[in-house]
């Protein structure tokens, strides 16, 4: 199981890659839409004419991309209509999923490794700084290993 999931990571982050550097790009004042017909001099017309639609309902397609309401299909249908493929995807922050998942696993470990090590020093029981890391070390790897689901807790 482990291995199998370890090569569903992989082949994720693989696919992923194809996004790296688009969390950069900027979106357009009046988003995409409007910004490509604009740059194509297309009126709102001639694309409701694509989209078997008024050139009020493009308004309201452009104006509802502008405010993040519009669905993934209209925003396929106009790619299409604008000649156009549209894509999407997501981008990981800590770049990679595998980056991700070794970032909530530490801070999991971390958290367990710590509170026990208070219940420990409460008791005299306490470890020093050295051994701690190596624990945290140690659990994150197991941790990882397994991609336990209380990592998204």
């Amino acid at each position: 199981m482990r291995k199998q999931r370890k090569l569903l990571i992989e082949q994720l982050d693989r696919k992923l890659q194809f996004f790296k550097g688009a969390e950069g790009l900027v979106i357009p004042d009046k988003a995409w839409i409007n910004t490509i017909r604009i740059s194509l001099n297309m009126t709102l017309e001639q694309l409701g004419n694509k989209l078997s639609i008024s050139k009020q309902g493009v308004k309201g397609i452009e104006d509802s991309e502008a405010a993040g309401t519009i669905t993934i299909k209209s925003l396929k249908e106009v790619g299409h209509a604008l000649d156009m493929k549209f894509v999407y995807g997501f981008v990981p922050i800590d770049g990679s999923i595998e980056a991700l998942i070794e970032r909530k696993s530490k801070a999991l470990a971390t958290k367990i490794i710590l509170r026990t090590n208070h219940n420990m020093v409460l008791e005299n029981q306490g470890i020093a700084n050295e051994q701690i890391e190596k624990a945290i070390e140690e659990l994150t790897y197991e941790i990882k290993s397994t991609v336990k689901k209380n990592i998204w807790d």
